[in-house]
């Protein structure tokens, strides 16, 4: 696989979830949405030299799904539900503003994760990086699995709460 083809399947697994939900938003038929998926997924890898690296890439490749939409619904045209190509702008627009606020939530919670030390990290480690269920936490930790689910609660309350403030802080100007 050369570099470029590498870069485009990088970029695309960030960028489907929301082009795939945008799809989905538009596209009622399960199959008819797998099948403008592919052709976006199609259109992307094949016009990725177009796309300029300093720019977002969601947003590029929503660009694409609209006009692969757009293809859709013209060989559709006899549908009675239809939109229209505004609706399918403000659709596109709504879906990358979405896909920045996760990625900023993502962010944050990279920031708030490294907040935790002690006892805390090494109880997200267990669950979260090795996968253990709050059981055999337990008996790596010597606390009981009620108190070792209790103490990942209250984690996951204070990381929510941590992403919300750090939302909060960056909305505000």
């Amino acid at each position: 696989m050369d570099e470029t083809t590498r870069q485009a399947t990088r970029q695309w697994t960030l960028a489907q979830p929301a082009v795939s939900a945008f799809i989905s938003s538009v596209v009622r038929d399960f199959r008819d949405r797998d099948d403008v998926l592919q052709n976006v997924a199609v259109a992307v890898v094949e016009s990725f030299h177009a796309y300029d690296s300093n720019s977002p890439f969601i947003p590029w490749a929503l660009g694409i799904a609209r006009r692969q939409v757009g293809l859709y619904w013209r060989r559709r045209g006899r549908d009675p539900l239809v939109f229209d190509d505004d609706a399918v702008a403000c659709l596109a627009i709504a879906f990358h503003e979405e896909a920045q606020t996760r990625s900023a939530k993502f962010d944050f919670l990279q920031d708030c994760l490294g907040s935790f030390d002690g006892r805390a990290k090494k109880l997200l480690g267990l669950r979260y990086r090795d996968d253990m269920k709050p059981a055999a936490i337990a008996s790596e930790t010597g606390m009981t699995a009620n108190s070792v689910a209790k103490a990942l609660q209250r984690i996951r309350d204070q990381l929510r709460a941590c992403i919300e403030r750090k939302s909060l802080e960056a909305s505000v100007p």
